[in-house]
């Protein structure tokens, strides 16, 4: 099993966020990739395999089927059942589940669940893609300076970048460490 950055310091299994992106935010258009990478989607099955993926209910029927190898748990206010997923109603109850399994995390989409997962993920996989794309879907706004980029290496049409979350100052502490 393939972990990119193994657990965190409160002792629960990582959790990631996994996208592809355009410097302007597009990550996807009529349900589907506005490009073609087969190099990102290779990275992404290397660093999925073996773990937790957790995906909006549209991100999992954008699929051929459930991600093989991976334990997949998708959000959904429905009650039905899909095959090869858990299907949880919140969030929440997802993460609570995929920590349960004592496996690294990836929340792989839509923008709802990157939302959601922006406040409490330790770690950004980002593959930065080259070239103006449409589409409908971005990933939600966020702050690029509270994370700290650890890994980069360029492939054929995209940037892979992993980030992790900067440290927080303690309450009370200074921001710029011990000076006065």
């Amino acid at each position: 099993m393939f972990t990119a950055t193994g657990d965190d310091t409160a002792g629960r299994p990582h959790l990631g966020i996994v996208v592809a992106m355009t410097r302007d935010g597009i990550i996807g258009d009529q349900g589907g990739l506005p490009w073609d990478l087969p190099a990102d989607r290779r990275l992404f099955r290397l660093l999925t395999e073996g773990n937790t993926v957790i995906m909006g209910r549209r991100t999992f029927e954008s699929l051929p089927a459930a991600l093989t190898n991976r334990h997949n748990i998708v959000i959904s206010r429905g009650t039905g059942q899909l095959p090869g997923a858990a299907v949880c109603r919140s969030f929440l109850e997802g993460v609570a589940l995929g920590w349960r399994l004592g496996r690294p995390i990836f929340v792989i989409g839509g923008t709802d669940i990157y939302r959601k997962a922006l406040p409490i993920a330790d770690t950004l996989h980002i593959s930065w893609v080259t070239g103006k794309f449409s589409g409908d879907r971005r990933f939600p706004p966020f702050d690029l300076t509270a994370w700290v980029p650890v890994s980069t290496t360029d492939y054929p049409g995209f940037r892979h970048v992993i980030y992790r979350r900067a440290a927080q100052p303690l309450p009370g502490q200074s921001p710029y460490g011990n000076s006065p």
